[in-house]
């Protein structure tokens, strides 16, 4: 599956545990990313700044859907399900 032009989610929904460029802090769950452009593509998408957890986030239809709000929803989900207990 190619990732969907202006979807976004992947850099909303889930949290980045290490520092990168811009956000020193990593990201929490449910922030959108300060990379992320108006027109919801990766300001860092070439950049080898690019965090390697985004660099390997390959879209697939069972975690992408067919739109932003299931997406995004999935992800949500993902992120939940991988929290310590």
């Amino acid at each position: 599956m190619e990732c969907r032009a202006g979807c976004g989610a992947c850099c909303t929904a889930p949290s980045i545990s290490t520092p990168f460029y811009g956000m020193p802090g990593g990201k929490p769950a449910g922030v959108t990313c300060i990379h992320l452009t108006g027109d919801r593509l990766c300001g860092l998408f070439e950049d080898p700044r690019r965090p390697a957890v985004c660099a390997a986030f390959q879209a697939e239809y069972a975690v992408c859907g067919s739109d932003y709000d299931t997406a995004l929803a999935n992800l949500r989900e993902l992120e939940i399900l991988s929290l310590p207990d």
